[in-house]
């Protein structure tokens, strides 16, 4: 183990946990260390340890030499949203939004859709899960559909995904309100909205949400973690993951990690492949298409998917213009990897297609992606000299 565990205070949409423990207590596996005062999730400790350190960002945890698979098992509930609550679980994907919360809501004649799309370049780890717990992802989908009265739930999944697609078409072939149904290849499309307008043909506006069409949508580590909180009464603890890139032993293909202890450094993984492939780039956290630069000293959570070390990047001194998209990189991490090059950006557009809703830009139909001649044209007329988009649809 690490010398130390650091769990954060906010891996979720909302206000930071509040710590339980103070510095020298003993904790255990699956013990709640923090509450949030407001919307948020419970976060437990993912390990046996001593409390070595607080503060407003996170509870570092110096982790016993021995680590037992048991874990304090959450309370007896009197519903399974209460168990998911109790949990502590959140979007896996990414967004961190509780999940007690997105539950927590009827969708009489509506549907819960399991979001397999496993969107970003080179992740794998949805797919492993399914292929070794179909069983149980299928059980997920039916507590969701019970908590929230939905009438039928569908698995999205890529046909390109074959083993796992067959895996779990066998898995909800007895379900009658449960089925399969199919996903373009191409990317974003394990976006909310395009799912919808993909599985269901409703077309949602920018700034809706699924309820708005009577459906909720979860991706695969969420079903899982709602399935194990209901059955196992076992806390978010432990995050599955996708490691790969300028590394030694994942030159050829990425490595799945299942089951990681939330908390553990990214350096823990980089030396369990073999460490830098030299030469290497920067650590990229999540997938390649809206990862964030991190460094060894990140840590998981409950919402990293990712953990890829990059190729250097080239030297480029010219000056760019930057052309966001909602459902790739935005401003902020297109501005990093200019500057990474040694670059200076001039000028700043958005998609086309991107418009302003409750003060955040958003894409008007996420997976089609239009022409962008006018905005490239209006950048080169401020100085550009090359252009870095941050656009969809592979």
């Amino acid at each position: 183990m690490p010398e130390y565990i650091c769990i954060e205070m906010k891996q979720h949409v909302g206000t930071p946990g509040k710590p339980l423990v103070n510095v020298g207590d003993k904790v255990k596996k699956g013990q709640l260390i923090a509450v949030c005062e407001g919307l948020g999730a419970n976060i437990h400790s993912s390990v046996y340890g001593e409390v070595a350190g607080i503060d407003a960002k996170a509870v570092r945890i110096i982790p016993d030499a021995e680590q037992p698979e048991e874990y304090i098992k959450i309370r007896e509930t009197d519903s399974y949203l209460e168990a998911v609550k109790e949990a502590g679980v959140v979007g896996a994907g990414g967004a961190g939004f509780p999940t007690h919360v997105k539950y927590n809501t009827k969708l009489e004649g509506g549907c819960v859709i399991l979001n397999a799309a496993e969107c970003e370049p080179i992740l794998k780890h949805n797919m492993s899960v399914i292929k070794e717990h179909p069983d149980l992802l299928v059980r997920g989908v039916k507590y969701a559909m019970e908590m929230t009265g939905a009438k039928k739930g569908y698995i999205a999944i890529k046909p390109k995904h074959t083993a796992e697609l067959i895996a779990i078409a066998k898995a909800c072939k007895s379900e009658a309100n449960i089925e399969v149904k199919y996903l373009a290849d191409r990317y974003p499309s394990g976006d909310e909205r395009s799912i919808l307008r993909e599985l269901l043909g409703v077309v949602l506006k920018p700034g809706q949400l699924p309820l708005d069409a009577n459906a909720i949508v979860s991706n695969v580590e969420t079903i899982r973690r709602i399935a194990e909180a209901i059955e196992l009464r076992k806390p978010v603890i432990t995050k599955d993951l996708t490691v790969g890139g300028r590394l030694l032993d994942t030159q050829d293909s990425s490595r799945v990690y299942l089951d990681q202890p939330i908390g553990t450094s990214v350096k823990k993984y980089i030396d369990e492949c073999g460490g830098y492939l030299q030469p290497h780039g920067e650590i990229l956290l999540g997938g390649p298409f809206t990862g964030k630069s991190g460094s060894e000293e990140s840590v998981v959570t409950k919402i990293l998917s990712g953990v890829f070390v990059a190729m250097p990047f080239p030297v480029d001194h010219r000056k760019f213009g930057v052309l966001a998209c909602e459902c790739g990189a935005g401003e902020e991490r297109l501005g990093e990897i200019v500057a990474g090059m040694g670059g200076t950006v001039v000028a700043e557009a958005k998609c086309k297609r991107m418009v302003e809703i409750g003060g955040r830009f958003r894409c008007e139909e996420p997976g089609n992606c239009p022409g962008q001649a006018e905005k490239v044209l209006g950048l080169k007329a401020k100085g550009a000299e090359v252009i870095i988009a941050g656009s969809c649809e592979d």
